[in-house]
């Protein structure tokens, strides 16, 4: 098993970033890995919820990705599950308010841990292992630098 995490404090308050996180149809909006977005389950966001996403890779094409809710504690955390071939992905966002002296900030951390399933999927870990886990941290941090120029966006939105 591979664990990549990654934080950032965003100037936001946790409430809004958890709207972002949560709105699956507006992901292709502020993800700039994401293409689309295409809902699988309906209701709302919560365990069971399940999207499909396609993001571009390092190389210019694209794959699709399914994600599904397995927990969901608003605005603190939400935890993602994607299977994958040969590895399960397990992805955990969380948000912890603190105190700065703007308005609001709000610690995110996001997770990544990479469990193979099958033979192969131990065989290239151990040989892609360091490679694969600097891109995963790459895409983290983009994704994090995405909601926090999204929250920013949002917040001026609100001023005006």
């Amino acid at each position: 098993m591979s664990t990549v995490t990654v934080s950032a404090f965003i100037e936001a308050q946790d409430a809004d970033l958890w709207r972002l996180l949560t709105d699956l149809p507006a992901r292709a909006d502020w993800l700039s890995a994401v293409g689309a977005v295409e809902v699988l389950t309906g209701g709302g966001f919560g365990p069971g919820t399940s999207w499909r996403e396609s993001r571009v890779r390092p190389d210019g094409g694209s794959e699709a990705e399914e994600f599904e809710v397995v927990e969901a504690t608003a605005p603190r955390q939400v935890v993602l599950c994607s299977r994958g071939a040969g590895v399960d992905y397990r992805i955990t966002w969380t948000l912890r308010t603190v105190e700065r002296r703007r308005r609001g900030c709000t610690e995110v951390t996001v997770q990544q841990e990479a469990v193979p399933t099958r033979p192969y999927g131990r065989v290239l870990a151990l040989i892609l292992g360091g490679l694969a886990a600097r891109a995963v941290e790459g895409a983290l941090r983009r994704d994090l630098a995405d909601l926090a120029l999204a929250a920013g966006s949002a917040r001026s939105a609100e001023a005006a």
